[in-house]
């Protein structure tokens, strides 16, 4: 059994062909668990037209808009994900974001790599607001190690690319009060309990457009001094 876990919130625009991508590739017994923070479009109703037994839907408690922009917006969704989380049973657990895409055979690839592995992540393609692909293989090299101290000073863990057992969820959950981002903490949690793959096939259609949640794929701001004392 596996479960997807999506944080989602106003994203109408580009939800049903994610949640359509991600449902052709699942059993009968597995579960699309989201967590919607407030969203005031048409997201929900979307989800409800698609009439899915395997569509879970739960509502974070929302945050007053004071608050939300003093958190900001890493901290936002890595609580929309917490939220997700909470609610797993399956033996495989995928994350997902609301306006990506997930390529064919995903699930089979990732199932038979996480057989050795705690956690993996997948490279991916870009595609445009139209699903163009700007850039069809975004890693060229290798990008996340079994080895602590690396993956702290160059990290490339996102939350939209991985999956993993369910024995990792007692380690990541809850998440830190302070936590800025679910990636790196996730990830970086993984190699401290198993180990992780990267699977250099790129199995995830990453979407940027002018309303992405987190610029994900750009270069930290943060120094090396201030990644370590985190």
């Amino acid at each position: 059994m596996i479960s997807v876990c999506m944080p989602t919130f106003n994203g109408e625009k580009y939800i049903k062909k994610q949640i359509e991508s991600i449902l052709s590739q699942m059993n009968d017994e597995d579960e699309l668990i989201i967590s919607d923070d407030s969203s005031t479009d048409k997201t929900i109703s979307i989800i409800a037209s698609l009439n899915d037994s395997r569509i879970k839907v739960f509502f974070h408690t929302p945050n007053t808009l004071q608050l939300k922009k003093k958190l900001g917006i890493y901290r936002i969704v890595a609580e929309n994900y917490f939220n997700a989380l909470n609610y797993a049973k399956g033996d495989y657990i995928f994350l997902a974001d609301q306006d990506d895409l997930w390529s064919q055979g995903r699930v089979k690839k990732f199932k038979e790599i996480l057989n050795n592995n705690i956690l993996a992540l997948c490279n991916y393609s870009v595609i445009d607001s139209n699903d163009n692909i700007t850039n069809k293989s975004y890693y060229k090299t290798k990008i996340v190690s079994n080895s602590f101290f690396k993956n702290v000073v160059v990290s490339r863990f996102m939350c939209c690319c991985m999956a993993f057992r369910k024995e990792l969820l007692p380690y990541i959950l809850p998440f830190p009060r302070n936590l800025m981002s679910c990636d790196q903490w996730i990830g970086i949690l993984g190699t401290m309990v198993g180990k992780v793959s990267f699977i250099a096939e790129p199995l995830h259609l990453y979407r940027r457009h002018e309303i992405n949640a987190s610029p994900t794929t750009e270069k930290s701001p943060n120094s090396f001094f201030f990644k370590i004392y985190f």
